[in-house]
Protein backbone atom coordinates (compact mmCIF):
# COMPACT_ATOMS: atom_id res chain seq x y z
CA UNK A 1 0.00 0.00 0.00
CA UNK A 2 1.20 3.28 -0.97
CA UNK A 3 0.41 6.21 0.48
CA UNK A 4 1.31 10.32 -0.70
CA UNK A 5 2.98 11.78 1.64
CA UNK A 6 4.61 15.53 3.14
CA UNK A 7 7.49 15.94 5.10
CA UNK A 8 8.28 19.04 6.96
CA UNK A 9 12.07 19.73 7.16
CA UNK A 10 12.69 22.73 9.43
CA UNK A 11 16.08 24.53 8.80
CA UNK A 12 17.53 27.52 10.98
CA UNK A 13 19.49 30.17 9.33
CA UNK A 14 22.74 28.77 8.62
CA UNK A 15 24.63 31.04 11.05
CA UNK A 16 23.16 29.45 14.12
CA UNK A 17 22.86 25.75 12.32
CA UNK A 18 24.76 23.08 13.57
CA UNK A 19 26.77 25.23 15.76
CA UNK A 20 28.67 21.52 17.31
CA UNK A 21 29.75 21.00 13.56
CA UNK A 22 32.22 24.35 13.50
CA UNK A 23 35.45 23.88 12.43
CA UNK A 24 34.83 20.11 11.50
CA UNK A 25 36.44 20.58 8.28
CA UNK A 26 39.02 22.62 7.70
CA UNK A 27 38.81 25.86 5.10
CA UNK A 28 35.09 25.37 4.22
CA UNK A 29 32.90 28.03 6.15
CA UNK A 30 30.09 26.83 8.51
CA UNK A 31 27.35 28.18 6.54
CA UNK A 32 28.49 26.32 3.23
CA UNK A 33 28.97 23.08 5.08
CA UNK A 34 25.19 23.49 6.74
CA UNK A 35 23.80 24.29 3.62
CA UNK A 36 25.38 21.36 1.94
CA UNK A 37 23.77 19.10 4.62
CA UNK A 38 20.57 20.42 4.10
CA UNK A 39 20.67 20.23 0.47
CA UNK A 40 21.65 16.72 0.25
CA UNK A 41 19.14 15.67 2.51
CA UNK A 42 16.17 17.73 0.85
CA UNK A 43 17.54 16.10 -2.67
CA UNK A 44 17.37 12.54 -1.42
CA UNK A 45 13.85 13.02 0.17
CA UNK A 46 12.98 14.46 -3.12
CA UNK A 47 14.32 11.31 -4.83
CA UNK A 48 12.03 9.16 -2.47
CA UNK A 49 9.10 7.73 -3.32
CA UNK A 50 5.78 8.02 -2.11
CA UNK A 51 6.60 11.39 -1.18
CA UNK A 52 4.38 13.93 -2.88
CA UNK A 53 4.98 17.23 -1.31
CA UNK A 54 8.57 18.59 0.78
CA UNK A 55 7.87 21.93 3.02
CA UNK A 56 10.84 23.33 3.96
CA UNK A 57 10.22 25.68 7.20
CA UNK A 58 12.83 28.52 7.51
CA UNK A 59 13.59 32.61 7.39
CA UNK A 60 17.47 31.52 5.63
CA UNK A 61 17.25 32.75 1.76
CA UNK A 62 20.38 30.58 1.25
CA UNK A 63 18.15 27.41 2.10
CA UNK A 64 14.65 28.93 0.63
CA UNK A 65 16.75 28.95 -2.69
CA UNK A 66 18.11 25.90 -2.62
CA UNK A 67 14.74 24.43 -1.08
CA UNK A 68 13.19 25.55 -4.24
CA UNK A 69 15.69 23.97 -6.61
CA UNK A 70 14.64 21.13 -5.09
CA UNK A 71 11.32 21.34 -5.36
CA UNK A 72 10.28 22.11 -1.97
CA UNK A 73 7.94 24.53 -1.14
CA UNK A 74 9.35 26.97 1.52
CA UNK A 75 7.17 28.01 4.47
CA UNK A 76 8.70 30.98 6.81
CA UNK A 77 9.59 30.10 9.99
CA UNK A 78 8.05 31.15 13.40
CA UNK A 79 10.35 33.69 14.46
CA UNK A 80 12.23 32.73 17.66
CA UNK A 81 9.62 29.95 18.87
CA UNK A 82 11.95 27.06 18.16
CA UNK A 83 12.73 23.14 16.32
CA UNK A 84 9.13 22.29 17.87
CA UNK A 85 7.22 24.97 16.54
CA UNK A 86 8.75 25.13 12.95
CA UNK A 87 7.45 21.22 12.84
CA UNK A 88 3.87 22.17 13.57
CA UNK A 89 3.72 24.89 11.35
CA UNK A 90 4.65 23.22 8.50
CA UNK A 91 2.53 20.64 9.47
CA UNK A 92 -0.25 22.42 10.50
CA UNK A 93 -1.76 22.78 6.95
CA UNK A 94 -1.71 18.72 5.83
CA UNK A 95 -4.38 16.81 5.35
CA UNK A 96 -2.83 13.32 4.62
CA UNK A 97 -0.04 11.42 6.12
CA UNK A 98 2.56 13.93 7.42
CA UNK A 99 6.33 13.37 8.54
CA UNK A 100 8.71 15.37 10.11
CA UNK A 101 12.26 15.06 9.56
CA UNK A 102 15.46 16.50 10.15
CA UNK A 103 17.89 18.72 8.09
CA UNK A 104 21.22 16.95 8.58
CA UNK A 105 21.19 13.50 7.17
CA UNK A 106 23.79 13.97 3.98
CA UNK A 107 24.04 10.03 3.78
CA UNK A 108 20.39 9.73 3.36
CA UNK A 109 19.26 6.82 0.83
CA UNK A 110 16.03 7.11 -0.44
CA UNK A 111 14.82 3.71 -0.22
CA UNK A 112 15.46 3.71 3.33
CA UNK A 113 12.85 6.44 4.07
CA UNK A 114 10.43 4.80 2.08
CA UNK A 115 10.74 2.26 3.56
CA UNK A 116 10.53 3.81 7.12
CA UNK A 117 7.49 5.67 5.62
CA UNK A 118 5.63 2.71 4.56
CA UNK A 119 6.40 1.00 8.07
CA UNK A 120 4.18 3.90 9.43
CA UNK A 121 1.40 2.04 7.83
CA UNK A 122 1.83 -0.97 9.19
CA UNK A 123 1.18 -0.82 12.56
CA UNK A 124 -1.89 0.68 14.59
CA UNK A 125 -4.44 2.67 13.01
CA UNK A 126 -4.17 6.62 14.63
CA UNK A 127 -0.80 6.65 15.98
CA UNK A 128 2.08 8.30 15.44
CA UNK A 129 5.62 6.61 14.54
CA UNK A 130 9.13 7.39 15.05
CA UNK A 131 13.04 6.91 14.34
CA UNK A 132 15.53 7.22 16.68
CA UNK A 133 18.75 8.13 15.44
CA UNK A 134 21.83 5.61 15.69
CA UNK A 135 22.36 6.05 19.67
CA UNK A 136 18.53 6.29 20.26
CA UNK A 137 18.22 8.56 22.42
CA UNK A 138 17.12 11.54 19.64
CA UNK A 139 14.66 11.69 16.41
CA UNK A 140 15.05 11.84 12.95
CA UNK A 141 11.57 10.96 11.89
CA UNK A 142 8.04 11.57 13.25
CA UNK A 143 5.19 10.86 10.99
CA UNK A 144 1.36 11.18 11.51
CA UNK A 145 -1.66 9.67 10.18
CA UNK A 146 -4.57 11.87 8.86
CA UNK A 147 -6.50 13.78 11.49
CA UNK A 148 -3.55 13.08 14.10
CA UNK A 149 -1.75 16.02 15.12
CA UNK A 150 2.14 15.35 14.13
CA UNK A 151 3.14 16.49 17.90
CA UNK A 152 6.76 16.88 18.20
CA UNK A 153 9.13 16.41 20.93
CA UNK A 154 12.40 16.88 19.14
CA UNK A 155 15.78 18.39 21.14
CA UNK A 156 17.86 16.47 24.22
CA UNK A 157 16.02 13.05 24.73
CA UNK A 158 13.63 13.06 22.20
CA UNK A 159 12.90 9.11 21.40
CA UNK A 160 12.08 8.84 25.03
CA UNK A 161 9.81 12.22 24.58
CA UNK A 162 7.98 10.72 21.40
CA UNK A 163 7.23 7.01 23.31
CA UNK A 164 6.00 8.78 26.51
CA UNK A 165 3.51 11.02 24.05
CA UNK A 166 2.25 7.80 22.68
CA UNK A 167 4.15 7.74 19.55
CA UNK A 168 5.71 4.35 18.71
CA UNK A 169 8.79 3.55 17.59
CA UNK A 170 10.19 1.98 14.40
CA UNK A 171 13.26 -0.83 14.40
CA UNK A 172 14.18 -1.13 10.87
CA UNK A 173 17.91 -1.74 10.16
CA UNK A 174 17.78 2.17 8.25
CA UNK A 175 21.75 2.98 8.89
CA UNK A 176 21.84 5.98 6.63
CA UNK A 177 18.28 7.83 7.95
CA UNK A 178 19.47 7.10 11.52
CA UNK A 179 22.89 9.15 10.83
CA UNK A 180 22.17 12.59 11.43
CA UNK A 181 25.01 14.68 11.79
CA UNK A 182 25.78 17.00 14.91
CA UNK A 183 29.55 16.66 15.84
CA UNK A 184 32.69 15.85 13.55
CA UNK A 185 32.52 11.79 14.40
CA UNK A 186 29.10 11.89 13.07
CA UNK A 187 30.19 13.29 9.92
CA UNK A 188 33.42 11.09 9.72
CA UNK A 189 30.21 8.11 10.20
CA UNK A 190 28.33 9.52 7.53
CA UNK A 191 31.34 9.47 5.27
CA UNK A 192 31.18 5.94 5.58
CA UNK A 193 28.06 5.40 4.57
CA UNK A 194 28.87 7.13 1.67
CA UNK A 195 27.89 11.11 1.54
CA UNK A 196 25.44 12.90 -0.81
CA UNK A 197 27.65 15.31 -3.53
CA UNK A 198 27.09 18.44 -2.25
CA UNK A 199 28.47 17.47 1.45
CA UNK A 200 31.31 14.99 -0.14
CA UNK A 201 32.88 17.53 -2.46
CA UNK A 202 33.42 20.36 0.72
CA UNK A 203 34.54 16.90 2.95
CA UNK A 204 36.92 15.98 -0.32
CA UNK A 205 40.42 15.08 1.53
CA UNK A 206 39.26 15.26 4.89
CA UNK A 207 37.20 12.66 5.26
CA UNK A 208 36.99 8.64 3.44
CA UNK A 209 33.62 9.07 1.63
CA UNK A 210 32.45 5.25 0.56
CA UNK A 211 29.82 6.49 -1.93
Amino acid sequence: MTQPWTVVVPVKPLAAAKTRLRGAVPGVPHEELALALASDTLDALRSCPGVAEVLVVTDDTRVGEAARRAGARVLPDVADAGLNAAFRHGAAGVAGWVAGLTADLPALRPGELAAALHATLTGPPGVRRFVADAPGTGTVLLAAPPGVPLDPRFGPGSAAAHAASGARPLAGDWPSLRRDVDTADDLATAARLGLGPRTAALAAGCLTDSR
